[in-house]
């Protein structure tokens, strides 16, 4: 079961949500739940971000396909229907989220993963979304939704025990742990089943935001160092 921090090649991202994912907006897979891959990295094709410590996330919808003669996917709104009427993945978040707001209706639950670099990804936590809207973006109408860090599950796993230890780290901070331990576990170089992990837990009042605080561990050695805190 993944945690809030694990970091995933795009292949095992797959083969955990039991499918090629081929888009960054994907509702309710065969588990039951929904899932997002998001980035705010330099030069990013939407302009998702962080808010609130990593509590938040404010994600924006998708353009329409890109295809020879017809329109460039960013100079026209951004759809919420296809031609034949049926909603688009940004039509089917945006009912999913006003449902919560209008209705007695859970919310969504959404598995976020945040893309480090080419074919590596972090898996997020699981957040509910509970709230959409569009906004002009340059002339054209896009969606954007809000997502909160919650730490119930999804119907995969157990309740998460471990969200306050870690809050979502700063892509920044990531990028910048990563290139500092050279993709590997700071104690056996292991390139396998890694983890952002805080030196100093967050829980005893250590930073998510500098990277000093953050460092790559395999699952080993992860577990190893969670058994000594307990």
């Amino acid at each position: 079961m993944l945690k809030p921090g694990d970091v995933v090649p795009y292949l095992d991202v797959c083969r955990q949500e039991g499918l090629s994912l081929q888009k960054g907006m994907n509702y309710r897979l065969r588990g039951g739940h929904s899932v997002i891959l998001m980035s705010v990295r330099k030069g990013a094709p939407y302009a998702d971000r962080v808010e609130d410590d990593g509590q938040t996330l404010i994600y924006e919808g998708h353009d329409i396909p890109r295809r020879r003669g017809g329109p460039a996917p960013k100079t026209v709104d951004q759809p919420r229907n296809t031609g034949s009427g049926r909603f688009t993945e940004n039509g089917l978040f945006f009912e999913a989220a006003m449902k919560y707001k209008k209705t007695a209706a859970e919310a969504e639950l959404v598995r976020v993963y945040e893309k480090i670099r080419p074919g590596i990804w972090a898996y997020n936590g699981v957040f509910r979304l509970v709230d959409a809207w569009t906004e002009d973006s340059n002339g054209r109408l896009v969606f954007k939704f809000r997502l909160e860090l919650t730490e119930e599950c999804d119907s995969t796993g157990p309740r998460t025990q471990e969200i306050e230890r870690n809050r979502l780290i700063p892509t920044s901070v990531k990028i910048a742990v990563w290139k500092r331990d050279a993709g590997k576990c700071v104690i056996c170089d292991s390139k396998e089943n890694l983890h952002f992990d805080h030196v100093i837990p967050y829980s005893t009042g250590g930073s998510s935001l500098v990277p000093e605080n953050i460092q790559l561990l395999c699952a080993r050695h992860n577990l190893e160092k969670r058994d000594r805190l307990l």
